[in-house]
């Protein structure tokens, strides 16, 4: 189908572009996310893409597109990608290994966690410009009276525990001062844990028994 914007007469009609040319965001050297969108390849249509690799444990975070359905195709590695279903609030976590996919319906809250190290997965939407809120910005742009008046929390101890998440969206976590901090405890624990499920293997990280549940 002929992209209705699209002039390809024009001697400016682009088919090609590197997208490892295009960083998104950075966490470290082994965690970060390059992208493809219609103003890098002016053909590209009504679609863009994510190219995102992760080492075990970190996390895309918590968060919802407004504007588009996400197709997560893992290329190597493994991934959970897990969500909550608007209707029914419950949450599916989907393991994924490579050739896999996990389908993500327009504006439903949703994450990653890679489950091995060199994670590499592909996420494809059906919008040139997917619109991001994620869940580090809806807790610090969220005045911290109201956080703590409407669920009944210390404020004190909520401005104290949000402290870390100021600036930048998150994006990619944990962060590695986190990591460095040991706040989760020994080392060896420093990766979060992956989401329990009964549709899920009984140990994702089966391939290190550190992380066994």
């Amino acid at each position: 189908m002929v992209t209705s914007y699209m002039d390809y007469t024009s001697p400016d009609v682009e088919y090609f572009f590197d997208i490892n040319r295009n960083r998104l965001n950075t966490r470290n050297a082994e965690n970060f996310i390059n992208r493809l969108g219609r103003d890098n390849l002016n053909t590209l249509g009504n679609t863009s893409l994510l190219d995102i690799y992760l080492s075990r444990g970190h996390v895309i975070e918590p968060h919802y597109h407004q504007n588009a359905s996400e197709l997560v195709y893992c290329i190597s590695g493994s991934a959970i990608v897990s969500l909550i279903n608007p209707f029914t609030n419950q949450v599916a976590n989907i393991p994924i290994a490579p050739g896999q996919v996990a389908n993500i319906p327009q504006g439903w809250w949703h994450w990653e966690i890679a489950s091995q190290n060199k994670t590499h997965l592909l996420a494809i939407f059906d919008a040139p410009y997917p619109e991001y809120i994620f869940g580090s910005d809806l807790l610090t742009k969220t005045p911290i009276e109201v956080l703590a008046h409407t669920y009944c929390l210390d404020p004190h101890l909520l401005k104290q525990a949000l402290a870390p998440l100021q600036g930048p969206s998150i994006v990619i976590g944990p962060t590695d001062e986190c990591l460095q901090s040991n706040i989760y405890g020994p080392k060896k624990s420093n990766s979060h844990p992956l989401p329990k499920d009964h549709n899920m293997p009984q140990n994702p990280y089966a391939q290190d028994s550190r992380y066994s549940y």
